[in-house]
């Protein structure tokens, strides 16, 4: 479905059922990133102690982890923005600017659970997706839920229908600028106590319940 061709209702009409990341469809994949409910809420998330030492030991507040650039969302532009009000740490190919650990560059896929440890240090981790459509929401949203890291979401306009909770996930587009939501980003890893209302869902569980339906009615799991 990133086929602008299959965007459209000329080309969409050509099939009798469709299965994409759109709600709409026959078998909407919104949620294909999502192995379970549980997948959101049973990983409990690095507590902020250690997160504070790993803060002093150096580490950036914000991981960013890409190595697909120059797409269609054009995030790069924004995050390069961004980088001008709070240090960003950046080890993929787009703007690059620190290496990942050896024993982490030989891994074969985005689920691996030794990435997961290390994504999971960080306090916010960078979702921004390479294209802008309604439902789109790629594995790199979910996966900051999973670990206890506060995606900082770019895409889909109708991603509040999916977070877990109100506040679990900072949206970009709730801020006028970059320089705007880098100052509420810092105002959360100053704070220890707002920067855990965040991680309220981990403990409280899913409070959007069509969010949780969706889940639990699937059919294709």
């Amino acid at each position: 479905m990133n086929n602008y061709i299959f965007s459209h209702s000329p080309g969409i009409k050509l099939f009798n059922y469709t299965g994409t990341f759109s709600r709409y469809s026959d078998f909407p994949l919104t949620t294909q990133f999502i192995p379970s409910i549980e997948y959101l809420t049973d990983r409990s998330p690095v507590p902020i102690e250690e997160k504070n030492k790993f803060r002093k030991n150096g580490a950036a507040p914000v991981l960013y982890l890409q190595s697909h650039c120059n797409v269609a969302s054009d995030r790069d532009r924004y995050i390069k923005e961004l980088a001008k009000f709070l240090p960003i740490d950046s080890y993929g190919k787009c703007l690059h600017n620190k290496d990942l650990p050896p024993h982490l560059l030989s891994t074969d896929t985005h689920n691996d659970e030794e990435l997961f440890l290390f994504i999971s240090k960080y306090k916010f981790h960078i979702a921004f997706e390479n294209a802008i459509c309604d439902d789109y929401i790629t594995e790199k949203f979910f996966r900051a839920l999973h670990v206890g890291s506060i995606p900082i979401y770019k895409g889909s306009n109708t991603i509040k229908d999916w977070l877990p909770m109100n506040d679990s996930a900072i949206i970009a587009d709730d801020f006028e600028n970059p320089s705007d939501l880098a100052d509420f980003i810092l105002k959360l890893d100053q704070n220890d106590d707002l920067y855990n209302q965040y991680m309220k869902f981990k403990e409280q569980k899913i409070k959007n319940d069509f969010l949780k339906n969706h889940l639990l009615k699937r059919n294709w799991v």
